[in-house]
């Protein structure tokens, strides 16, 4: 089976298990959004979604949030993994923003956003902007190299093999199933492959060399 034939399968597998494909992280615009993905970074989603309602409620738009102390905003995001960083970030993100007019759906000018890479300028442009976009986190990447859809060694160039295997209007809700199913189904350790339904016929066997 080639890997076009594979990911076939395995989409009509993720199809059926996840018809569909809620965005894991609160938010209720654009910006809100940017703000939760940009915290996501090394912090589990379900920590982000308990962080932020707080925050929005001091500061939901990037007016509000130029607006506060640093250390207020640190403060309303301390829980969450390198918040000293992040809420510089945050302050000087909201700066440029206002400087430029507001957010608009343009890869280089989210990109240039202080805290903001690859992959949360992605994942607003997907889920929020509906353009084709393929997220590529640390579930998709360890799937894509398990299951062999990528022998990539970065989350670059998963992304670059993954949108060769599906169409892009398939991308926004793909990428998210994939992050469910890596969640729910197929952990990083203590994994079964012969009990899961996808690695017991796609798993490589060199990445499960003790099973």
């Amino acid at each position: 089976m080639n890997r076009s034939q594979k990911a076939k399968k395995i989409g009509n597998i993720l199809d059926e298990l996840y018809p569909k494909t809620p965005i894991p992280l609160e938010h209720s615009s654009a910006y809100t959004l940017l703000v939760a993905v940009m915290l996501s970074a090394q912090t589990t989603d379900k920590k982000v979604n308990q962080v932020t309602p707080a925050l929005f409620n001091k500061a939901d738009t990037p007016e509000k949030m130029v607006d506060l102390d640093v250390d207020i905003i640190k403060s309303l995001i301390q829980e969450i993994g390198l918040a000293p960083t992040k809420a510089k970030n945050l302050k000087k993100m909201a700066q440029q923003i206002i400087d430029a007019g507001g957010l608009r759906a343009d890869w280089v000018f989210l990109e240039s956003l202080a805290g903001v890479g690859h992959k949360t300028a992605s994942v607003v442009m997907s889920q929020w902007y509906e353009i084709p976009a393929f997220p590529v986190d640390t579930h998709i990447h360890r799937l894509a190299k398990r299951w062999g859809l990528s022998k990539a060694k970065n989350v670059e160039m998963t992304e670059r093999d993954l949108k060769k295997l599906w169409p892009d209007s398939l991308w926004n809700k793909r990428h998210l199933q994939l992050i469910f199913f890596g969640r729910e189904h197929c952990p990083a350790r203590n994994h079964e492959p012969g009990e899961c339904v996808i690695c017991s016929w796609a798993g490589l066997k060199k990445y499960f060399k003790n099973k």
